[in-house]
């Protein structure tokens, strides 16, 4: 078309004359799928006689960034304008044409699928969610098969000590945001079930022995599977410390059966007691302090229950015990947590972190 054409000079038709936007000789294009909500287009109702100039002007941009939309009813600065061409992204919601823009349900209604975690940095606040309080319950309700276990005999023990190690094997992997990983929670789990066979074997005496031998076999063994891994390095090396730390965790968790039976018994109760207290809604500053006196009451009351004292010696006990899980459940909320890692890392770490603690107490003050 060359530059010297002339426009004929004729009124432009009035919004709604063509029953069909497809009829219309003036429409460019349409939108014929579900692009937006055509119910919130606003009208450009422009009516007076319209030149069109010699030379098209470029279409205006949106508050967005992208080309005005031209669905619906055209306007005159649409007619002759480029047409951006129809792709796979859906456009933007259609600026309002009055200099205050009313903004319709598709700008303000927002995603129906917005994460805790989402909300939480969307507001300003801190996306570290912590588990509540059905994974604390569950954390009370293991921590007592422990002491039942404990109670009885270390066979018996054996038992809520498995699971422990299994829960802890899968929390950590997802907890890093690794999943599927069935060949490493399987290798970490692997690893706890083979430091539990050789405590039973060799014995309470010959605890240390036990776990850290197992403990460096299983770290050797990690390494030379990930070095027959063919994925990238940096995959593999990400690989690599997530299995040595789930192993490690899952191994030392059997530091309840090295324990002593007092031991066992009074640590498992005091965590179950601090993550409940912890799980309440109580204020920031006072939840953590609410957390280790419950501990420390608990190893009072468990102590003198067993018979090994209620006296200074279990409340430092319960309280260190119930410190160690309260730390547990702080790096269960970690970082965007899900109801996955809640219900697998929040139930487990705060007792798989205590375990060598209670081990060691035991030794120290038993």
């Amino acid at each position: 078309m060359s530059s010297d054409q002339q426009y004929p000079y004729e009124p432009y038709p009035a919004p709604g004359t063509y029953a069909d936007p497809a009829a219309d000789p003036d429409v460019a294009q349409t939108w014929e799928g579900q692009t937006w909500d055509t119910r919130h287009q606003p009208v450009v109702g422009a009516t007076e006689p319209y030149a069109f100039p010699q030379q098209a002007a470029a279409p205006a941009a949106g508050p967005s960034g992208y080309d005005a939309p031209i669905g619906g009813t055209p306007g005159p600065e649409s007619l002759g304008a480029y047409v951006p061409p129809v792709t796979d992204q859906q456009p933007p919601a259609p600026p309002a044409a009055s200099a205050e823009p009313a903004y319709g349900a598709p700008t303000t209604r927002g995603s129906a699928r917005m994460t805790d975690a989402q909300r939480a940095r969307a507001e300003g606040r801190s996306p570290i969610i912590p588990p509540g309080i059905q994974p604390a319950g569950l954390t009370a309700l293991l921590g007592v098969l422990l002491a039942v276990g404990a109670g009885i005999g270390p066979y018996a023990l054996l038992v809520p000590v498995v699971l422990l190690q299994a829960v802890t094997a899968a929390g950590w992997f997802r907890l890093n945001g690794m999943w599927p990983a069935r060949q490493g929670i399987a290798l970490a789990f692997l690893g706890g079930v083979v430091a539990d066979g050789a405590l039973l074997a060799a014995g309470r005496e010959n605890a240390p022995a036990a776990i850290l031998g197992t403990l460096g076999a299983w770290v050797l063994l990690v390494l030379v599977l990930q070095l027959r891994s063919h994925a990238a390095a940096e995959e593999r090396m990400y690989g690599l410390m997530a299995t040595v730390v789930s192993s490690a965790l899952a191994i030392v968790a059997a530091g309840f059966l090295a324990a002593e039976q007092n031991a066992a018994l009074v640590g498992a109760l005091a965590v179950g007691a601090a993550v409940v207290a912890r799980a309440l809604p109580l204020p920031g500053a006072a939840s953590p302090v609410v957390a280790l006196l419950a501990a420390a009451g608990a190893g009072i009351a468990a102590g003198a229950a067993t018979g090994g004292g209620g006296g200074l010696v279990s409340a430092v006990f319960g309280l260190v015990a119930g410190a160690c899980g309260v730390i547990g459940l702080r790096v269960a909320s970690y970082d965007y947590p899900s109801r996955f890692v809640h219900m697998t890392a929040g139930v487990a770490l705060p007792l798989a972190l205590a375990a060598p603690v209670v081990y060691l107490l035991g030794r120290a003050l038993g």
